[in-house]
């Protein structure tokens, strides 16, 4: 018995708030590592109307970098360049607020736990860290690139859109944007685009319905679509900026933040494929759902403090986001 479902995802282009502060954040790394290949950098970036906050804890052994040029450029090249969009890379204010690594830190950084306690020999125990993390990830043959099919369209609809703001295929589109698809499944495997969106920040005088939509068709979706031949797009819905007018995009309509367009759910690739590898009825009970902080309650002696009435059993919605094999 065939299992089918839509999955969706989302993204942004180069002038989203929260991708223009980590494209700051980037830059500036980058410019560093240019001066001082050992350099140590944190840095954290705010962007809002008229002005960008740059933060962190840098140590750069030897060299000097300007920030605040680094930052203007930035935003230049991704197209603010008009106060009245919110942010203009040449009149913005620039604050920075960069202090040096901590010792403490430091010294985790600079010698492995593996070398300092059991005076390891090995190379790779050498290089230590300043801090503990967990990182998720997965590959998938939806794609060449090894991602999944609808994150793959949905990062190729908004280089697209970029890319036609830039070479004047399109001219007044302005940097903000986002794009969503939804991807029909059976039996785990990518079979027809569903739902394609976009929304597009642009110039005042455009009326979305005659000119926006019909340029976008055209020039962004359409030849988007035709990069994936594999997929069906019989009965595909198509919205362009279904919310209405977007003329009021970037830092002016949403402060940017680093680090909040590169977070992603870990275990969905793993969900789907467990979900169409055999329906949850005909599946053993260990394979019926991931393992929880719960079960690993049960197979110790150790019990928490908390209550545990009826209320208290059932995992919490943080839980259930951090369910794991």
């Amino acid at each position: 018995m065939s299992t089918g479902y839509l999955f969706s995802s989302e993204s942004v282009t180069e002038g989203h708030p929260d991708k223009l502060a980590d494209q700051i954040s980037d830059a500036v790394l980058d410019a560093m590592l240019e001066q001082d290949a050992h350099s140590r950098v944190a840095c954290e970036t705010l962007v809002t109307t008229g002005v960008v906050f740059v933060s962190g804890e840098i140590t750069l052994a030897k060299g000097w970098v300007d920030i605040p040029s680094v930052v203007r450029r930035t935003i230049t090249e991704v197209g603010y360049t008009d106060a009245k969009s919110g942010l203009d890379g040449e009149t913005c204010g620039v604050v920075t607020a960069i202090q040096e690594q901590s010792a403490d830190i430091a010294i985790g950084v600079d010698h492995a736990l593996e070398e300092r306690r059991d005076h390891s020999g090995d190379d790779l125990d050498h290089q230590g860290a300043g801090d503990q993390g967990m990182m998720f990830g997965y590959a998938c043959r939806d794609t060449d690139g090894l991602m999944p099919m609808p994150i793959a369209m949905a990062h190729r609809l908004s280089k697209r859109l970029s890319d036609v703001r830039k070479a004047g295929v399109v001219p007044y589109l302005r940097p903000d944007g986002k794009s969503q698809v939804s991807v029909e499944y059976v039996d785990g495997k990518p079979v027809r685009v569903d739902t394609v969106l976009i929304s597009a920040q642009h110039r005042e005088e455009v009326d979305v319905e005659t000119l926006l939509r019909p340029d976008i068709e055209a020039e962004v979706i359409d030849p988007v679509l035709r990069e994936f031949p594999e997929l069906s797009t019989d009965g595909v819905r198509v919205l362009v900026n279904p919310t209405g007018r977007f003329e009021i995009g970037g830092p002016k309509a949403d402060t940017g933040l680093t680090g909040r367009k590169i977070i992603v759910d870990p275990m969905a690739a793993w969900r789907r494929t467990a979900a169409a590898r055999s329906p949850a009825r005909t599946r053993p009970r260990w394979t019926a759902r991931p393992r929880t902080w719960r079960d690993t309650l049960r197979r110790t002696s150790w019990r928490p403090a908390w209550p545990t009435d009826a209320s208290s059993r059932s995992p919490t919605r943080s839980a259930r986001r951090t369910r794991c094999r």
